[in-house]
């Protein structure tokens, strides 16, 4: 399945380290990323494919999530499907 992950909070050092790890970790792969920071808001935002992971998308949410808590920032997962439904006009 393809997600869509994104990682908002305030800059510091290792966030896309940490993250990339963690996603290494469950054997997901990152397919595109985009990130930015924008006065000090880190911004990213990454495709991501989940066919190899041996974890449900719940449980990939809640150790992300988990990460997130960690270093300060917000991490959230959607399956693509839902994510291009809600940002349709």
């Amino acid at each position: 399945m393809r997600a869509v992950l994104t990682v908002i909070g305030t800059d510091k050092v290792g966030i896309i380290a940490k993250v990339s790890a963690k996603l290494a970790e469950l054997d997901i792969n990152i397919l595109d990323i985009s990130q930015t920071i924008m006065q000090n808001i880190f911004t990213m935002i990454m495709l991501v494919d989940t066919e190899k992971s041996k974890k449900g998308i719940d449980e990939i949410s809640k150790s992300l999530s988990e990460v997130g808590q960690e270093i300060g920032v917000e991490i959230r997962l959607q399956h693509e499907g839902i994510f291009n439904s809600m940002h349709r006009i």
